[in-house]
């Protein structure tokens, strides 16, 4: 993997460039849709690449792992074989999951022992063996087998995690450059950057990831139910160390407005599962604001959903239209609305590409803010 940076916002930290992999190039900023199981729900692979857009989609290390199994992966070629999707794959490492399992599961320094959300089988998670698994599963960006650490936090056990989580990208690092790839492409390895809410951990662990000097860096443990100016104070107290020659992910976020803060503070590509999940439970994202599909005002609105994005979901259905297949509980308005959220966040960072470029992103981004957090 290479990442060519091209222009810098002369106003802010955001930032254009290039991510090349052997599945196709990545134009940052970018919005990464999330395929939990091989899958976005509710969107076929040829809607992701012809009416979205997606240059990457994820993958997800646990549930991969344990639907449909790395045996059925392998027979496959790899996830992008078995899925039908021939651009970039990051698969995260499964460490969010096993936090969320926090009832079943126990953290100790050789791994994570946990039991299947499917059928309660045991199971055991570490440095070495999460390599292997992202391996088998093939994704072009891997990512570091990390604590994510909850919100509130105390300080001595957000430095025991860091820490832990420091040494077992040690192990990571060992493991990925002692393997290969099985499918004839190469594939990179994301450390992460963790310490909570607190400044000094957040600075230490960003100067150790640095230390490292693999091909791209993440930032995990925010938008985890910190308020948003806290997760944007620690995003650009990590930026500010990272090395400016690597892209920088942060990890889980978030909503439009979240995303254009944090692309003028210097992070280059987001995933976030807001805008499918929230598609399917009515809640659009539009250029001019945030639409309740539910309320009754949409009812005879004939107009199309979002023109001014583009795309055939967004122009062709109308607000009243896509309003009762969600009270008539069809499956089509869960199709609609997440096709039309990811084509949303698609179009937000790619115009904020284009504003990066252009010179004049920091006035943009403050009237876009302003625009994707109303409530129509």
């Amino acid at each position: 993997m290479k990442f060519n940076l091209s222009h810098q916002d002369p106003k802010s930290k955001a930032r254009a460039g290039v991510v090349k992999t052997d599945h196709g190039d990545i134009q940052t900023p970018i919005f990464m849709p999330v395929g939990t199981a091989g899958s976005v729900k509710a969107v076929h692979q040829r809607e992701l690449m012809y009416d979205i857009k997606a240059e990457i989609i994820l993958g997800n290390t646990y549930h991969l792992y344990l639907r449909p199994g790395l045996d059925i992966l392998e027979k496959a070629g790899g996830l992008h074989k078995f899925n039908g999707w021939s651009k970039p794959i990051l698969t995260d490492s499964g460490g969010y999951q096993v936090f969320s399992l926090a009832g079943t599961r126990k953290i100790k320094e050789d791994g994570v022992m946990f039991k299947s959300h499917i059928d309660g089988s045991k199971h055991h998670f570490t440095p070495e063996n999460v390599m292997d698994i992202q391996r088998t599963i093939g994704a072009d960006i891997i990512m570091a087998f990390d604590e994510c650490t909850p919100y509130p936090c105390e300080y001595g056990y957000a430095r025991n995690s860091m820490e832990m989580t420091h040494r077992w990208l040690k192990r990571c690092i060992d493991r990925f450059d002692s393997t290969e790839g099985k499918y004839g492409y190469s594939q990179t390895l994301f450390p992460i950057v963790q310490g909570s809410v607190y400044k000094d951990l957040r600075k230490q662990s960003a100067e150790f990831i640095a230390s490292t000097n693999q091909e791209g860096n993440a930032i995990g443990g925010l938008s985890v139910g910190e308020p948003a100016e806290m997760m944007y104070e620690m995003t650009e107290l990590v930026t500010d160390i990272l090395p400016t020659d690597k892209p920088r992910y942060l990890m889980g976020v978030g909503t439009p407005a979240n995303i254009l803060e944090c692309i003028a503070l210097g992070v280059d590509m987001f995933d976030c599962v807001m805008p499918t999940r929230n598609a399917r439970n009515g809640m659009l994202f539009t250029s001019e604001g945030i639409i309740n599909i539910r309320n009754e005002k949409w009812k005879d609105d004939f107009s199309a959903i979002d023109p001014a994005i583009g795309g055939h979901v967004s122009t062709f259905y109308s607000k009243a239209y896509l309003r009762h297949l969600v009270i008539s509980k069809e499956i089509l308005a869960a199709q609609i609305a997440s096709i039309h959220n990811l084509s949303f966040y698609l179009w937000l960072v790619k115009q904020a590409r284009e504003h990066i470029l252009s010179g004049d992103f920091a006035v943009w981004k403050d009237q876009m803010v302003k625009k994707v957090s109303t409530r129509l």
